[in-house]
């Protein structure tokens, strides 16, 4: 028992073993196939030449297999009809010359299979001489008495090859024909027709058969079907020819019109189809070229109206700063005089320095808007610890969260380096955490850096008034307020998270935003380590419960999609 025992063991390892070997042999097999599969489907998609000469293809084969059989079936038919027709006549023809030889033959008596065998070579000879071998074709003839008589029959010639079915028609007086199957030289079997009909004789009926042969219609069908089938590929390869050149006649310019498209969407407002003939084709380019121009024109109007805007915003913002100067100069005296002003106007002297402030902070602003709208802003990226960058922002806003006794809860651990430009990233989160701070109602604003092999990411939460729904995807536009009623202890211009925004683009990053109303808001930058690659994941969750799907990461010049805006959006856009 243990021996037994052991060896199914050692003969399931081995079995196991075995398969193992199998599974690994086949995976290559398989990755392959998949492969090929993925190929082929890809291409089926993308190809629409390939889509129909494939389908004409199908259609076209299933057409000619059908016209195939139908013809095959027509010819087998007409050529079994002829040949049994002949046959017919050809027994008939015999079956008299039969008789005449077997007149005066009695079949039961001695020497009668010599007669039976005579008349048979008679009527072959015969029918040589007369060559009728030319209509029905070769045949071979027998004679036999009875199929009821078994024990006295008396047959010449090949009797067993006679179906007995056809011995009892033909026994019953009838002229009879029947298709079977016969075993020829050296075992080949070979379909026959065997027609037969009674004869008389001196003393009563025998039954004479022929038995015709159909090699010949053989061939003749299997060089039918050899033909169809030639000359159905050929027809099926011509098909496939001019479905190809057909299709690729409307193809290629719609080929053409993409590959065109493709370039005018990429900045090539100068590319235009070109109009061959009057057709269709040309009419679809003439309207794509008519489309493409005014596009352009509209394109170049709406740039020049862009520099135009650009352009005063830069030289107003540049105008204005000579005259404030001077007024902060002036207003920088007030002030200092201030203990010794009147009540009212020092009041009024505090008011116009503090008023000052925010409009130098707007026109700082708007310059930085315009560089960014002109695409002149540089990237000062080096390599630094994100630790001391996150640090700096929440310092400079500290004291506004002192003043509001707003807690800050600080989760910053060191070593998280990356390549950015430490000024802008400072200002985003600076920016975020005073967001925060408005709107926190003296909760704990928390402040969250993590990283990973390609990203780091900044988290700034608060629990306080939140984002309604819809405002988180309106936080980073210009000038826009979650509350315009709303007391603002750090002022803001409204600009500041379109301007963090597009830093964050600026960097390839994204800046992304949550809110729930109550709940409080939740705002993420997420930069990439290495200036150029690619954002397509954070290493820290946006908002509570399960995260939205990651946007693909976009160019620094390519606006990031912003899909869930956290609580503080709506603040931080206020602050901005």
């Amino acid at each position: 028992m243990s021996v037994s025992a052991g060896l199914r063991s050692r003969l399931g390892a081995t079995t196991a073993g075995i398969n193992e070997r199998v599974r690994r042999g086949l995976a290559p097999v398989r990755q392959l196939l998949a492969e090929l599969t993925d190929a082929w489907g890809v291409a089926w998609r993308r190809s629409l030449q390939m889509r129909v000469v494939i389908s004409t293809l199908a259609l076209s084969t299933a057409v000619v297999l059908v016209l195939g059989l139908v013809l095959q079936t027509q010819i087998a038919q007409r050529l079994m009809q002829a040949k049994e027709a002949d046959a017919r006549v050809r027994t008939e023809t015999g079956a008299v010359l039969v008789e005449r030889d077997l007149a005066g033959v009695d079949p039961d008596r001695e020497g009668a299979q010599g007669e039976l065998n005579n008349a048979l070579d008679r009527l072959t000879n015969a029918s040589s001489a007369e060559g009728r071998q030319a209509t029905a074709g070769e045949f071979r003839a027998v004679l036999s008495t009875s199929v009821a008589d078994e024990q006295a029959q008396v047959a010449a010639g090949p009797v067993e090859d006679v179906p007995v079915t056809l011995r009892e028609a033909v026994a019953s007086g009838a002229l009879a024909s029947q298709y079977t199957t016969t075993v020829g030289e050296q075992g080949v079997e070979v379909p026959t027709l065997v027609v037969g009909q009674p004869v008389r004789t001196a003393v009563g009926e025998m039954e004479f058969y022929l038995l015709f042969p159909l090699t010949s219609e053989q061939r003749t069908l299997g060089t039918v079907q050899s033909t169809l089938i030639v000359g159905g590929l050929v027809l099926l390869l011509l098909l496939a020819g001019i479905a190809g050149i057909v299709t690729r006649q409307v193809v290629r310019p719609v080929r053409q019109a993409a590959e065109i498209a493709e370039r005018f969407a990429d900045g090539h407002l100068d590319e235009r189809m070109p109009v061959q003939g009057e057709d269709e084709v040309a009419r679809l380019g003439e309207s794509y070229n008519e489309m493409a121009g005014s596009i352009q024109s509209q394109i170049r109007q709406l740039e020049e109206f862009g520099a135009l805007q650009r352009r005063f915003t830069s030289d107003v913002s540049h105008e204005l700063r000579t005259p404030l100067t001077t007024v902060r100069m002036a207003a920088d005296v007030l002030y200092a005089s201030r203990d010794e002003l009147l009540p009212a106007l020092r009041r009024s002297s505090e008011l116009l320095v503090a008023e000052l402030d925010r409009f130098e902070a707007l026109l700082a602003d708007l310059l930085e808007i315009s560089r960014l709208d002109a695409g002149v802003a540089e990237l000062g990226a080096e390599r630094v610890d994100m630790h001391g960058v996150v640090m700096r922002a929440v310092e400079a806003v500290r004291g506004i969260a002192d003043e509001t006794g707003t807690p800050l809860e600080l989760e910053l651990p060191p070593g998280v380096p990356a390549e950015v430009d430490p000024r802008r990233v400072e200002r985003i989160v600076r920016n975020l955490v005073a967001n925060a701070i408005d709107h926190s109602e003296g909760k704990p604003v928390r402040v969250v850096l993590a990283g990973d092999e390609r990203t780091v990411a900044v988290l700034v939460r608060d629990h306080g008034v939140g984002l309604r729904p819809g405002e988180a995807g309106l936080v980073f536009n210009r000038f826009w307020r979650a509350e315009e009623s709303r007391a603002r202890r750090s002022g803001g211009s409204g600009l500041g998270l379109s301007i963090a925004i597009e830093d964050a683009r600026l960097h390839g990053g994204w800046l992304q935003a949550w809110g729930e109303p109550g709940k409080g808001a939740a705002f993420r930058l997420t930069l990439p380590r290495t200036v150029g690659d690619v954002v397509e994941s954070s290493p820290l969750p946006l908002g509570p419960g399960e995260e939205p799907p990651e946007p693909v990461a976009e160019p620094a010049s390519v606006p990031t999609p912003p899909r869930s805006r956290t609580p503080a959006a709506s603040q931080a856009q206020d602050d901005a």
